[in-house]
């Protein structure tokens, strides 16, 4: 049992940090990317989807088409920010708010996500960048299901969920370089 005032070496300490070699991988297209009217009904016509960006995940909210958990972090392209407000009725599911740092996945963004998509959808709220939670939304949505996700200037990228994207996912994992974070609790 952990005492209080101390730290836990929790496994949600855990994270995966992309090393400089790899972000060249991880910039690549997995899905085909569509813009304006065609990516609309393309998001109208989903079944089960995830959706990891402001501008993706307000996009669906804006169609009436709420994915099951979308993961945003308040800005657009780093700099724009964009209003909580934004995403009420996604919000109003369940919220759950995790930090993870940019260039990293954080086992508690895996964890939030892996709990949104057993228990109902959401919103995830990331304190920090949210872009690599697209690789989380593949590895715990079920086969069949899409990941949407917005490639600045480009449109927004549909992945198909199989088992081919999720060893893909669990591949790149496995080449970003493993950490522990000082939570500072």
């Amino acid at each position: 049992m952990t005492r209080v005032g101390t730290r836990s070496a929790s496994s949600d300490d855990r994270a995966w940090v992309v090393p400089e070699s790899l972000r060249p991988v991880l910039a690549e297209r997995y899905g085909p990317v569509f813009a304006g009217d065609e990516a609309d009904r393309r998001i109208r016509a989903l079944g089960t989807f995830g959706a990891c960006g402001d501008q993706v995940v307000g996009r669906a909210i804006d169609l009436d088409h709420l994915p099951l958990v979308g993961i945003v972090d308040y800005k657009t392209r780093r700099q724009e920010a964009v209003p909580p407000d934004r995403f009420r009725a996604l919000a109003a599911r369940r919220t759950i708010r995790v930090t993870n740092p940019p260039g990293t996945l954080t086992e508690r963004l895996r964890a939030a996500v892996r709990d949104l998509v057993a228990h109902g959808g959401g919103l995830i709220e990331v304190v920090g960048e949210e872009d690599l939670g697209s690789l989380a939304l593949v590895e715990s949505l079920p086969a069949g299901a899409t990941v949407i996700y917005g490639i600045p200037g480009a449109g927004v990228s549909f992945v198909r969920v199989d088992a081919i994207a999720k060893e893909n996912v669990r591949h790149l994992i496995a080449l970003m370089e493993p950490r522990r974070l000082d939570r500072g609790d």
